[in-house]
């Protein structure tokens, strides 16, 4: 039987925290039978974007190569959701800027894949009793889409915010995924509401399996954000088989590949689209 694990936390400015939290997680997640495993959004640092883009890292910087080393330890695939890779230098369009960053390894410790979210969250809700948000401010979209091979299956990367652009993950099913990474900081105003219909929707719309693991809770980036949580596993018919309730934890459930192929088999929308 092969398992899959969704961790989530309440991520902070305090990176040795957020890391020992998530490398305990991780290892519990690894010791219930999970080869896959699925960090959030933001893993290694929440807080303040200015002073995320300072402590931004090169993918192999010391901190994404910590949790590298936790891959190979436990031999497991696993996905961090996201990180603050380091920027250009200088930018021509303003204040330096980093990259929000997915990074797979496999249970060597190898990067398999790495995904800059291409979809950045630039909002203002506050006259709807939520939140102003610019990630734009001090993030680079990324351009590409991307898929790797893991253990359960072939995984397409998305980042949060994605999620609401169904185009992105049809071009990962056509890539050839049959699992879906959706890692996030949902805000709680809008995850209350559409966290769990959209990464449904996800799943049935593309016959694949959706592994969503998430931040909760408030964080000390100045009030500024209060996340979701519900992190969750969700099968290509788009029911919810393991889900995290309120706290730090993990959900884990068997992943079957065959699943998708059946289910793709049997309802080929695919090969019915006309757009």
């Amino acid at each position: 039987m092969s398992l899959a694990a969704v961790i989530q936390i309440n991520g902070s400015s305090d990176i040795e925290r957020n890391l020992s939290v998530t490398e305990r997680l991780v290892r519990d997640a690894a010791a219930a039978g999970a080869t896959l495993v699925a960090t959030p959004e933001a893993t290694t640092y929440l807080g303040p974007h200015a002073q995320k883009v300072q402590l931004a890292e090169p993918v192999d910087g010391p901190t994404h190569q910590r949790l590298a080393h936790l891959a190979r330890e436990l031999q497991i695939d696993l996905l961090v959701g996201s990180v603050a890779e380091r920027g250009p230098a200088t930018t021509p369009d303003g204040p330096e800027r980093s990259y929000n960053t997915a990074l797979l390894f496999g249970p060597d410790g190898s990067l398999r894949a790495q995904y800059r979210k291409l979809h950045l969250f630039d909002v203002d809700l506050e006259q709807a009793g939520g939140v102003r948000f610019f990630e734009s401010e001090r993030t680079i979209a990324g351009d590409d889409v991307v898929v790797a091979e893991t253990s359960l299956g072939t995984l397409g990367l998305s980042i949060c915010y994605d999620l609401r652009f169904p185009e992105l993950y049809r071009a990962l099913v056509d890539r050839g995924a049959t699992i879906l990474a959706v890692p996030a900081a949902f805000t709680l105003m809008t995850g209350k509401d559409h966290w769990n219909v959209l990464l449904r929707a996800r799943a049935i719309e593309t016959q694949s399996w959706v592994l969503a693991p998430a931040q909760w809770g408030a964080h000390d980036d100045g009030g500024l954000r209060r996340s979701y949580g519900h992190a969750c596993i969700i099968d290509p018919w788009g029911t919810v088989v393991a889900a995290c309730g309120d706290g730090e934890g993990f959900c884990i459930a068997p992943i079957h590949p065959e699943r998708a192929e059946n289910i793709r088999a049997r309802m080929p929308v695919h090969q019915h689209r006309r757009l």
